[in-house]
């Protein structure tokens, strides 16, 4: 997390700047990526302004507090930071299918209720593969160096599409089309 610290119309301060940091350092949990702040404590006659900027993610999270004193107007800005993380988190939450499902399965686990499961559309993921013509025997080959549990194939013999895919058995299966 790098934190960049102004002062306006103040001398800085070590402890001001330390302060101001520790407080920011604490928000980092609520995000995985590395962020910048950018804190500017300024003082005009009895006004004492803590405005922070974040930017995490392309998100650009803005907050200004103001009152009589500075260490104060750190608190309280970073109080309304965290708030917006919090909204800003639960969106990004929200938004990610995958998300919502491992959070369900954690909250089954750790209840004792019975939880009806919501039926959801499934949502069709395109993967182009590009690839040689290769003989059935080459196929299952590839398929055991990979993870996965089928593999669509030309096949160099017959020129069509093949696909080859693991049974519950064990063994290899073979789809081959019909003339």
């Amino acid at each position: 997390m790098e934190i960049m610290v102004t002062f306006r119309h103040i001398e800085p301060t070590e402890s001001l700047r330390l302060y101001a940091q520790e407080k920011l350092f604490k928000l980092r949990k609520y995000l995985d990526t590395p962020i910048e702040a950018h804190v500017v404590l300024e003082v005009e006659k009895f006004r004492h302004i803590a405005d922070v900027t974040l930017n995490a993610d392309g998100t650009r999270i803005k907050a200004a507090e103001e009152t009589g004193d500075l260490y104060s107007a750190i608190d309280q800005v970073v109080d309304k930071i965290e708030t917006q993380l919090k909204r800003h988190r639960s969106k990004i939450r929200e938004r990610r299918p995958e998300n919502a499902k491992s959070e369900a399965t954690l909250s089954e686990e750790t209840a004792e209720e019975t939880v009806i499961p919501v039926t959801e559309e499934p949502t069709i993921v395109v993967e182009k593969l590009v690839s040689k013509p290769m003989d059935p025997e080459e196929a299952a080959m590839q398929l055991n160096m990979d993870k996965r549990d089928f593999l669509v194939f030309r096949n160099s013999r017959t020129k069509e599409m093949n696909v080859i895919y693991r049974r519950r058995d064990g063994n290899l299966g073979l789809i081959e089309p019909a003339n």
